[in-house]
């Protein structure tokens, strides 16, 4: 008789989650830093960049959580739909949060060129601590979730 399998212990979990994030991060903030200095020249093009950023690196990030991370099987268009949700909300957060953060950073540095550059890492912090909690619960934790035995 073999033991019914166990949620692995989070702390092994939170440690792939780190590691591949520190992949996803630099890629993410790779790609909005190349299309913030592309879209400069607009008017608040860093968070057209933020925005754009973020499309391109949730497919990207999609596949490490899913393979190393939560080492789900199947469900890629269930399991994308509600990575999508989790990165939707952290998105509109992040794009609002920019103005705010930029004007701030430019108040207390005094340098509007590295403004925007600043208050992105500083977003990339919260973002972070965001997903994963969304992604453990919501994006890959409905295929993982033992039955619930009624009392």
């Amino acid at each position: 008789m073999t033991a019914p399998s166990q949620p692995q212990p989070i702390s092994r979990t939170v440690f792939r989650y780190l590691a591949v994030g520190a992949v996803n991060t630099v890629f993410g903030y790779g790609c909005f830093a190349v299309l913030t200095m592309l879209l400069t020249p607009m008017a608040y093009g860093y968070v057209l960049a933020s925005l754009l950023a973020n499309l391109l690196a949730i497919t990207f990030s999609f596949l490490g959580y899913k393979w190393i991370v939560f080492k789900t099987q199947g469900n890629y268009l269930k399991e994308w739909i509600r990575c999508l949700g989790v990165y939707s909300g952290n998105i509109l957060l992040s794009a609002a949060a920019l103005p705010f953060l930029v004007a701030a950073v430019r108040h207390h540095t005094g340098n509007a060129h590295t403004a925007p550059y600043i208050a992105g890492a500083i977003v990339l912090v919260f973002s972070l601590t965001f997903s994963f909690f969304g992604h453990r619960h919501i994006s890959f934790g409905g295929t993982k979730q033992a039955p619930q035995i009624s009392p």
